[in-house]
């Protein structure tokens, strides 16, 4: 018998259709990891400024969760196969994924998995920090509006997928 499993989405993953509103116990959501991105990476993505269609020299921060006892994070689980998870786990490169199945309520039937910022994201955004290159892309932050935005700027750029 094939055991369902599913992603508990946070942050940009909260918006994939036909999830569940869930919650995950003990872990706090915060602007957790970044991305390079001065790094062409094939099949991964960059980001351009609108105006002048160059790619700044910045390092793109995400949300990451972590654990904090008493705290939670609310968000959506939506079932994935096999595929889908692979896929996934290529997406969130900045992230490692988790069994967190236990602390999610309420019980949704199949184990559940998380992405949390691997040590390599979190290591991005903190060097990022120190040199002043760290941003949030706008469109990022509209699909997260419950987040407050950090001490870091908000800068309007364009996405664009860079083939494999």
């Amino acid at each position: 018998m094939r055991r369902v499993q599913l992603v508990f989405g946070y942050g940009s993953l909260s918006a994939e259709t036909g999830g569940v509103p869930c919650r995950l116990r003990d872990h706090r959501c915060h602007w957790g990891v970044a991305m390079d991105n001065r790094e062409v990476i094939p099949g991964y993505k960059i980001y351009l400024d609108p105006e002048t269609g160059e790619r700044p020299a910045v390092h793109v921060a995400y949300l990451s969760i972590t654990p904090a006892s008493g705290h939670h994070v609310d968000g959506y689980a939506f079932e994935v196969t096999d595929e889908r998870l692979e896929a996934l786990d290529r997406r969130e490169r900045n992230y490692d994924r988790r069994d967190v199945t236990d602390l999610v309520d309420p019980d949704l039937g199949g184990r559940v998995w998380a992405y949390a910022g691997s040590a390599a994201g979190r290591r991005r955004l903190e060097q990022a920090r120190r040199r002043g290159t760290a941003v949030i892309a706008r469109g990022y932050l509209e699909k997260v509006p419950h987040m407050i935005a950090p001490d870091f700027p908000v800068r309007a750029l364009l996405r664009r997928d860079v083939g494999a």
